[in-house]
């Protein structure tokens, strides 16, 4: 919704004021329409211009630019609702604290709650900024009177998921790192010390051993065929992307993630982990568990085990218990299977799921510092083989003229 800037009088007790400040509203008239119900006489009104052009890119991925501003709006939000403040004060201090477009969420927000929408129905017109499970929360907050109350544990989930959030992913950064360097390195030594040192025992047809024959052909082939190369790049670049925008390729790749020898451990873990995460904190929010599964169906990135929340939340509504249902999609250990079936014969299922969450992250973070340490050694083992053989392949041959002669 556009955001428009304006210059007023407003007619107090005290005498005319001249007040300014922005809005929100779907074109000029709308927004002199709202300036002259609140007592307004305008003087100007004006369209604020997109900064810089990137509007919108900057609402494209809101989850990973504006989360933690999010998280802190929620707390935030928590704190001043349970001091007693109103909702619109109380977004009317945020404002004061934010800049660019998280700033313009924030003051859409608080337009459309005072024009008379509620504060989740107000969020849920911005997908981007406010997920499912944030609007679903406030909603039963609003619902019960206790909005501070679940806002506040909403912002620790938050927290908590954030910090759960990419261990896996994280743990393998630095090992890429290295690989990528020494295929780098790699590059540079095939394409360019290696032809420059080895033109002068070729022009003289001297026979070179079998080692450097082998690196000095795979060099050529870099240095005169390097459009193929190239379109090898580009080509597998262009399958990739149609690949990740096939439903079934997707599906596919995901499955098997989840059956790779060490990491597909680790990321069903940190995905169940997730899921637990989710569905304890709307069980706690009073909300029923075939809402807060469909929920945590929608948070959960993997297709495949989307897919097997998918199949649970059927059968729990067809009238099957949770564990048996979790149990007949074959994607959950059997731990988890007990902790859901213990958990809803004694009541206490958002508990022993918080519990499983807990666990299930402690290990995740400890089996992912013993990857990235395991995978660090090895792989600049990798790097030093590949740069020595090339090296080796360089020297060798220099080394065997300099015996003959």
């Amino acid at each position: 919704m556009p955001i428009f800037t304006y210059k007023a009088i407003h007619a107090a007790s005290q005498g005319a004021q001249a007040v300014t400040g922005t809005l929100t509203a779907d074109s000029p008239r709308q927004a002199r329409d709202t300036l002259r119900s609140r007592g307004y006489t305008i003087q100007q009104v004006s369209k604020t211009q997109d900064r810089a052009g990137f509007k919108g890119f900057r609402f494209k991925l809101p989850g990973q630019r504006h989360q933690a501003k999010t998280i802190t709006f929620i707390g935030e939000l928590s704190t001043l609702l349970g001091a007693g403040i109103p909702l619109l004060d109380a977004l009317d201090t945020i404002l004061k604290q934010n800049r660019g477009g998280f700033h313009d969420s924030i003051l859409q927000l608080r337009d459309r709650i005072a024009s008379g929408i509620g504060l989740a129905d107000s969020m849920r017109e911005q997908p981007q900024v406010f997920d499912e499970l944030t609007v679903t929360i406030t909603d039963v907050g609003e619902n019960s009177g206790t909005l501070d109350v679940v806002l506040s544990q909403l912002a620790r989930f938050k927290e908590r998921s954030l910090q759960f959030k990419g261990q896996v992913a994280n743990a393998l950064i630095y090992p890429c790192i290295v690989l990528l360097l020494g295929a780098c390195v790699s590059m540079f030594l095939m394409t360019f010390v290696l032809p420059n040192m080895l033109n002068a025992l070729v022009e003289a047809d001297r026979e070179l051993p079998m080692i450097t024959r082998l690196v000095k052909g795979c060099s050529d082939f870099l240095i005169y065929q390097w459009w193929v190369v190239a379109a090898g790049l580009i080509l597998s670049i262009l399958m990739f992307g149609a690949a990740s925008r096939s439903a079934r390729c997707r599906f596919f790749w995901h499955k098997t993630q989840l059956r790779l020898p060490v990491i597909g451990i680790l990321i069903r873990k940190q995905a169940i982990a997730r899921v637990a995460m989710v569905i304890a904190t709307l069980l706690r929010t009073g909300v029923e568990f075939v809402r807060a599964i469909q929920i945590a169906e929608k948070t959960t990135h993997n297709l495949a085990l989307r897919k097997a929340l998918r199949q649970c939340e059927a059968a729990v509504h067809a009238g099957q218990d949770i564990a048996d249902g979790l149990e007949d999609t074959g994607a959950f250990p059997p731990t988890v299977l007990q902790i859901f079936s213990v958990g809803q014969q004694s009541g206490k299922l958002e508990s022993m799921l918080d519990r499983l969450a807990s666990d299930y992250d402690q290990q995740v973070a400890l089996a992912s510092q013993r990857l990235g340490a395991v995978l660090e050694p090895f792989l600049i083992l990798i790097m030093v083989l590949m740069v020595g053989a090339i090296l080796f392949a360089t020297i060798l041959p220099i080394l065997e003229t300099a015996n003959v002669l």
